[in-house]
């Protein structure tokens, strides 16, 4: 469906027109100072038809190979539960060795590396479970 010019522009709108005109930028077509001026009457545009005349001038683009600039990025399914699971046993494994350099030091002698118990099980417990187990619960 086409818009007429006196439609309202949202901010999805006004954002395509800047990617359009930063892909322009890129190619070489106008200049910095030309992006910029047309990039400031990008966001004080209202309509449509104000848009339009900003890239009248330019050939089209077409804007869907190219990333776009609210696209979210895809992270790993991992239970929110698990997160604080790592994230507990990370506190916790600082802190041991936090309490076992400061022995350390006030001894004047490095010890046995004890957090390394406190660590180990309970980290492979953590990455077994991180990688067996389900990615997401409801």
């Amino acid at each position: 469906m086409a818009h007429s010019p006196e439609m309202r522009a949202s901010d999805v709108d006004r954002d395509r027109v800047a990617a359009i005109l930063r892909e322009h930028t890129a190619q070489g077509r106008i200049t910095m100072e030309e992006f910029n001026e047309r990039l400031e009457q990008v966001y004080a545009s209202r309509t449509y038809g104000e848009l339009a005349k900003l890239t009248a001038d330019l050939p089209d683009v077409d804007l869907r190979q190219r990333p776009q600039p609210h696209a979210e990025v895809a992270r790993p399914a991992t239970h929110q539960g698990m997160r604080a699971a790592w994230g507990t046993w990370a506190a916790a494994s600082a802190i041991n060795w936090v309490i076992w350099l400061i022995v350390s030091l006030t001894s004047g002698d490095l010890i046995y590396p004890w957090p390394l118990w406190v660590m180990g099980p309970w980290g492979a417990v953590l990455l077994l479970s991180t990688l067996a187990g389900p990615k997401r619960r409801p």
